[in-house]
């Protein structure tokens, strides 16, 4: 039987956890980002009732999931996501992306 880690590289990164790194967090304000290797998609988030949420791409190429609009992010491009919208990351280029994040006013 094959081991673990001789699972093809493509299939380890698939399922690899995104890496999420929160930076501050107050009353009001949350900021963050989170990584994502090619062809990785994140947890769909169910929103947030009370804040508004902005991502920012900082590097690579990703499709976000805003309810049911679909944004295609390149490096420097941001999209705010309203109250209540779910969304979900998808790493869509050929290189580990990076966004950044933000909450307003933060939640508990």
């Amino acid at each position: 039987m094959p081991s673990s880690d001789r699972l093809c590289p493509k299939i380890r990164e698939a399922e690899a956890v995104v890496q999420t790194i929160l930076y501050y967090k107050t009353d009001k304000l949350t900021f963050g980002s989170s990584q994502l290797s090619p062809g990785q998609t994140g947890a769909v988030d169910k929103g947030h009732p009370n804040s508004h949420e902005v991502f920012f791409c900082a590097r690579g190429t990703v499709l976000l999931m805003c309810g049911d609009k679909y944004y295609e992010m390149h490096e420097g491009d941001a999209v705010l996501v309203p109250p209540s919208e779910p969304h979900q990351l998808t790493n869509i280029g050929s290189e580990i992306a990076l966004v950044t994040w933000s909450l307003a006013p933060s939640e508990n």
